[in-house]
């Protein structure tokens, strides 16, 4: 039998190569294998019937109404018939046997750790201070748990000469500008950025930039540098008015909403980044997604997304494992609103739904959640290398300095106790490959209390996905936003 291969990718013409000294032909060496048939494909259905998602390159097939429920019948039994014929060994080759897929003969993942990359983008925290008081942020004001302070000019420069010392010959790389509140150091920004683009003329990198910031400080000439420069900026939005303040305490009772709306009209009157973003960091006290979504929407950002706080310095401002149902029910309201508008042709900067149905469409399936400790670093203010600004003076997370260079054995080392095909329960999960395990900072702290609603996020934009291929091919044309980005930020969800 024959499945129609609506969408998805066909097999490359040159399958992988094992590791350098392995002997043709040898399996390459792995970790544990996903166990069972239900960590490797997963049945969906869309408006224009069912389809299998297959995880090892995330592909996805059209499938016939009956034969989709033998495959379900066979995922959660593995042992029975699949059309009344058994398996013989109840794997996803038998699967592809018996369907007449066209699967690539060798895993594209197959459990080998990555070997530390050379760098493409490091952070630096300039500021490990804030101007607000937020009881939801990781950071706890940028001090990490520390004292408040920030980075010298010297380090900041030697940050970037180790980035492009560090970073493939000739490639784009970004530098990022972290806090606690980035532009409380502004003098520094301007001076880092400066530097950058000096030194990498001479090297012959094009930098790009990156900055996380709340907006209540910034001024003309920051305005005007973000647009002189490829600058992603991303605003730290919690709602409307009401919502924003409730959650974000400014200086003297001051309302931090009212100077984020001033901010946003200096960047409309003297200069506006290449891409502008909000992130709403979702908290039991969050207003209702779609609503919030909606009013980030009319504020003008290019784009709006989402992202559950589940390890906070107050454990009161977490979504616990019980909340993420009700996260997700919202998540996917604003997910089927975003399908229906951009369906129709029209505008709708939904992040997490924009990146998840881009990502889908390049078939990106990779076995960490991120690039952090990989293609990404973030220096400390005192000049300390680690994983990303979300484990900054974390010593579990400690990948290196400055001055001495990325600590190989420590990348290698975070590479291979990382990889989601040898954690749990990752490995037996069919969204292992589109997930990549979980953000390094909640798992340390929080263990994995959002499995479940990954996996319903993702099986909803996966239907998204086809319902768009259909209706608004045109979707796919052209790359996602955003132009610049740290490499450590999660991609599909």
């Amino acid at each position: 039998m024959t499945v129609l291969l609506q969408i998805g990718r066909r097999p490359p013409q040159d399958p992988p190569q094992p590791p350098p000294g392995h002997p043709p032909g040898e399996p390459a060496p792995c970790g544990p294998p996903p166990r069972g048939p239900a960590a490797e494909v997963k049945v969906f259905r869309s408006a224009h019937g069912a389809h299998l998602f297959v995880a090892d390159g995330s592909r996805v097939y059209d499938l016939p109404e009956p034969l989709a429920a033998r495959v379900e019948a066979w995922s959660a039994a593995p042992d029975g018939p699949l059309g009344g014929q058994p398996l013989s060994g109840g794997s996803l080759e038998d699967l592809a046997v018996e369907l007449g897929l066209p699967l690539w003969s060798r895993p594209r993942i197959d459990g080998t750790p990555a070997e530390p990359p050379p760098l493409a983008s490091l952070s630096l925290n300039v500021m490990q201070a804030c101007n607000l008081s937020c009881g939801h942020c990781y950071a706890d004001e940028g001090r990490f748990g520390g004292s408040a302070r920030a980075m010298p000019r010297h380090t900041a420069h030697a940050a970037v000469d180790r980035l492009l010392a560090e970073a493939a010959p000739g490639t784009d790389v970004v530098v990022g500008f972290m806090g606690g509140e980035p532009l409380l150091a502004r003098e520094l920004v301007h001076d880092v950025v400066a530097y950058a683009v000096r030194a990498g003329t001479r090297t012959g990198h094009r930098v790009r930039f990156a900055l996380t910031t709340n907006l209540t400080t910034v001024r003309p000439e920051d305005a005007r540098l973000f647009a002189a420069h490829p600058f992603t900026v991303t605003v730290s939005l919690d709602g409307d008015r009401a919502g924003h303040d409730a959650l974000r305490r400014a200086p003297g009772g001051a309302s931090a909403y009212d100077r984020l709306r001033a901010g946003l009209e200096v960047l409309a009157r003297h200069g506006r980044p290449r891409h502008l973003s909000a992130r709403v960091s979702v908290t039991p006290h969050t207003a209702r997604l779609l609503d919030v979504l909606e009013h980030g929407i009319g504020l003008g950002f290019d784009e709006v997304g989402f992202a559950a706080v589940v390890s906070a310095p107050d454990p009161a401002y977490e979504i616990t494992s019980a909340m993420f149902t009700g996260f997700l029910e919202q998540m996917v309201e604003c997910g089927e609103r975003a399908l229906r508008e951009l369906s129709a042709g029209r505008h709708y900067p939904f992040g997490n739904f924009r990146t998840a149905l881009h990502e889908l469409h390049r078939g990106t399936h990779r076995p960490y959640p991120c690039g952090a400790g990989a293609g990404y670093l973030s220096a400390s203010a005192e000049g300390g290398l680690y994983a990303c600004h979300r484990l900054v003076d974390d010593p579990a997370f400690a990948m290196g300095s400055v001055s001495g260079g990325p600590d190989t054995e420590a990348r290698t080392r975070h590479l291979t106790v990382s990889h989601v095909d040898r954690a749990e329960p990752c490995r037996s999960c069919w969204a292992r490959y589109l997930c990549g395990g979980g953000c390094y900072h909640e798992v340390s702290r929080r263990g994995r209390p959002a499995c479940d609603y990954i996996r319903g996020w993702l099986a909803f934009c996966l239907r998204a996905y086809v319902e768009m291929s259909q209706a608004a091919p045109e979707f796919f044309q052209l790359p996602p936003e955003p132009a610049a980005a740290p490499a450590g930020v999660t991609g599909v969800i």
